[in-house]
């Protein structure tokens, strides 16, 4: 996808999970967040700060799981996602990164 593409598909993504949340418009790492709690798939409950920095890293290594760069290595005994990265993610400029981020995030809903 180009980058307009992946902008706009973004954006109704973002109009998309305001809706269904009745919120303003998410930014990345909200997305990432919600996306965190639905790899953990606990549903919604109280987390603290560290366990949400936890959860976005967790959705970011799902995310970056489908260019190859994760892989799941499984539950820990609280039911937790552990990942290891199996190839060095490239040195992508601050905008390369946020438009894969994107595009990956636009994938990842869609397939819900």
């Amino acid at each position: 996808m180009s980058p307009a593409e992946i902008n706009l598909k973004w954006t109704a993504l973002q109009e998309r999970i305001a809706r269904e949340f009745d919120s303003d418009k998410p930014d990345l790492k909200v997305m990432l967040f919600l996306i965190g709690v639905q790899e953990l798939g606990k549903g919604p409950m109280k987390f603290s700060k560290r366990q949400k920095e936890e959860l976005m890293h967790i959705a970011n290594c799902r995310l970056f799981s489908e260019l190859g760069f994760y892989e799941l290595e499984g539950l820990d005994q609280d039911g937790w996602p552990h990942w290891k990265l199996v190839k060095s993610i490239p040195p992508y400029t601050m905008l390369e990164q946020e438009m894969v981020i994107k595009s990956l995030m636009v994938t990842y809903f869609d397939n819900l």
